[in-house]
């Protein structure tokens, strides 16, 4: 392999980083690279691709420095710590799913007919006129359906509203 490449690599890398040791690691693992792609494949250009892996290492290193650029949690007050999103809290997660099973719940004690022609419109995305044509019912009945799914899932909100600031 061409080591005469070495101190001149050596000295790129090192000027890239400002640390000698740090540099004599990457020219390392660069040359390392480079003698395992030999093996499988003619290198007409050995000095290009030893920059050529040498720069992705640079750029590899350097961002996995700046991934690490941040406080140590043990450095950081309690009131520091970050926290997980409002979401993801446990008190808000069982609401959610509290307000998730009401919903399904209103949505399956609807009618047979009535549920089909929400279920169609608000999951499956049909228009009113496509539901009325694979139901074999009117576009008029659809919206009424549709109509009356809604109120009882506002009406489903509203309570569960209720019941959240009663509780605060």
């Amino acid at each position: 392999m061409h080591i005469h490449y070495y101190r001149e690599l050596l000295n790129f890398c090192a000027q890239a980083l400002k640390d000698r040791d740090a540099a004599a690691d990457v020219v390392q693992e660069t040359y390392a690279r480079v003698i395992a792609l030999s093996r499988s494949q003619i290198v007409t250009e050995p000095r290009a691709l030893l920059y050529r892996v040498a720069r992705n290492l640079l750029t590899d290193q350097h961002r996995r420095d700046t991934l690490r650029l941040h406080d140590s949690l043990d450095a950081l007050s309690e009131q520091e710590h970050p926290h997980a999103p409002q979401m993801c809290q446990p008190e808000q997660a069982l609401d959610a799913r509290q307000q998730a099973l009401a919903m399904l719940d209103v949505i399956n004690k609807l009618p047979k007919r009535c549920r089909e022609a929400f279920m169609l419109n608000r999951f499956d995305g049909l228009s009113h006129q496509e539901i009325a044509d694979q139901m074999g019912i009117s576009r008029n009945m659809v919206a009424q359906h549709v109509i009356r799914a809604v109120l009882a899932c506002k009406a489903c909100d509203a309570q569960m509203q209720g019941n959240h600031n009663g509780k605060l």
